[in-house]
């Protein structure tokens, strides 16, 4: 009958691939994502309308135009907000792969003599690696403090991503002023301070509990909170290298290209690795 009433309805844009998060099922409220009997989330390619908000600068800067393509291509994602770093890739590659296929060409520059060619994805490769990897959420210190994480939330990393690039852009600006030296260190040093405290709410809302090698548990966020402010440098410096670790499970890791007979005989390694950097101002183009 639907269709009959809106003959049109079959050339709407239907289901290409489905997927399943990294963070595995049910680690989602439903407020969240919408749950699904089998685990699988339907992705939509994206609408003309789709394309054109990752063309608006505003929306991009403040994550609001991956927000509202995400809840576009997977109407199962209610809240895009809230989804974890670890979901990220596999989302965006989801999509992508959804509205213009699975292969995609990619930049890349050769070691030792620069050379730049053009290398061809295959993202559905990518897309299984990643499902392939397991989620790990606990790292040990060498004290022996285990520490276990949560997720950062796709919020909390536009607004680090934001507060970086503001911070980054008064830097600059100071540079270049005619502030007298004393003027420009304060400046620079305010800056400095706030992407300091900045680092330190990201370590905080990754830490979901510490356990000592005594036995105990400490979740108290106040507590890890007095720790992390406390911590001689040397074991800050550890838990974030950790930490660092943790967070990019999840992330496409750099793709091996391997070298042509040519570059090989103009010292380039047979094989080498290019990091792959999915920015929506070109991922989605």
């Amino acid at each position: 009958m639907e269709s009959m009433n809106k003959p049109l309805s079959k050339y709407y844009r239907q289901p290409q691939i489905y997927i399943r998060f990294p963070t595995g099922d049910g680690f989602y409220p439903p407020h969240v994502v919408k749950p699904s009997q089998t685990g699988e989330h339907e992705v939509l390619p994206m609408t003309a309308m789709d394309e054109l908000a990752f063309k608006t600068p505003d929306a991009m800067m403040g994550g609001q135009a991956t927000v509202d393509v995400i809840k576009s291509c997977i109407p199962d994602i209610l809240d895009p907000w809230q989804i974890a770093n670890y979901d990220l890739d596999t989302i965006l590659i989801a999509i992508r792969i959804a509205t213009y296929g699975e292969k995609m060409e990619v930049a890349v520059t050769t070691p030792v003599i620069n050379e730049k060619f053009t290398h061809v994805l295959n993202l559905n490769h990518l897309l299984e690696s990643l499902r392939a990897n397991k989620i790990e959420s606990a790292t040990t210190l060498s004290d022996g403090l285990k520490i276990t994480s949560k997720p950062l939330t796709y919020k909390q990393i536009t607004q680090s991503q934001m507060t970086t690039f503001e911070q980054q852009r008064v830097y600059a600006q100071v540079q270049t002023s005619t502030l007298s030296d004393k003027e420009k260190t304060e400046k620079m040093s305010e800056a400095f301070k706030k992407l300091t405290v900045l680092n330190t709410g990201l370590l905080l809302n990754n830490i979901s509990q510490i356990d000592l090698p005594t036995g105990e548990t400490v979740s108290d966020p106040a507590e890890i909170k007095e720790f992390v402010d406390n911590a001689p440098a040397k074991l800050s410096k550890e838990l974030e290298e950790k930490l660092s670790v943790v967070r990019m499970q999840g992330s496409v890791k750099p793709v091996k290209i391997q070298a042509t007979e040519e570059q090989i005989k103009q010292g380039v390694p047979a094989t080498f690795e290019v990091p792959i950097a999915f920015d929506n101002s070109n991922f989605f183009v």
